[in-house]
């Protein structure tokens, strides 16, 4: 099977629509595991009855893993968000809606955040011995729960499709705190626009029984574990102005 042009790429695989499915083909530098542990965690959100692509199966095309799901049609909340900023919020509202429905879901059979969290601090090249050690410590204070958590929620994660909305990319998906979930967010939405990371906070906050303060705690662990990620569009040194803002 020829694959050509991908519709979307990614930090870690690109996006291609063949027979009216989608392929998602990751990069070869990735682990051999890295497509079915993403299939195991979005097929447990679909199981669990949340909106998200049905999975066909895990696939190998000349030595490159993918997954194989539905195809759904429609625009990004983050499309449709930011052809007009002024009207993000009820798009915002919308999200947050759907974040919480995922948080009610209790995960303790996928990867514990703390774990994942750990593995990533550990790694992260930039940060020093003392500021990995002390972020641990940080780690181990915090909550340790098992709720489901997206890992990578945002507006352009979600699909206003056939009048529902519909989660895609579960890799970074784990069993944790929703909290920690939801300054990740936070800090994804701050790489954009300020107003709308404070607006999603504020729609999360006001709508849930999680203050601003116990979010804002997760900000230095979070932002030293996505230094590990080496995204292109992020911007390291404010990561680790965060972190050095604690430590």
């Amino acid at each position: 099977m020829n694959l050509n042009h991908p519709i979307a790429t990614g930090n870690t695989a690109s996006i291609y629509l063949h027979n009216e499915k989608v392929y998602k083909m990751f990069n070869r530098n990735l682990p051999a595991d890295e497509a079915s542990r993403e299939a195991v965690k979005q097929r447990y959100a679909y199981a669990c009855g949340l909106n998200v692509p049905q999975v066909y199966e895990v696939i190998d095309i000349n030595g490159q893993q993918g997954i194989v799901m539905e195809h759904m049609i429609g625009k990004s909340l983050g499309e449709l968000a930011f052809e007009d900023i002024t009207n993000a919020e009820p798009y915002l509202h919308t999200s947050v809606q759907v974040q919480q429905e995922i948080h009610r879901v209790r995960a303790d059979v996928i990867e514990p955040m703390h774990k994942k969290l750990q593995r990533q601090i550990e790694s992260a090249d930039l940060l020093t011995h003392i500021q990995k050690s002390q972020l641990l410590k940080k780690l181990g204070d915090l909550s340790g729960e098992s709720r489901l958590c997206h890992g990578d929620f945002h507006l352009y994660n979600l699909i206003s499709s056939d009048n529902k909305t519909v989660i895609l990319d579960w890799v970074d998906a784990s069993a944790g705190s929703p909290a920690a979930d939801v300054c990740r967010s936070y800090l994804l939405y701050t790489q954009v626009s300020e107003q709308i990371a404070s607006l999603y906070l504020k729609i999360y906050c006001d709508t849930s029984s999680i203050s601003r303060d116990e979010i804002i705690e997760w900000a230095p662990v979070i932002a030293g574990a996505r230094l590990a990620e080496h995204v292109q569009s992020e911007n390291p040194e404010r990561l680790l102005r965060i972190v050095s803002k604690h430590y």
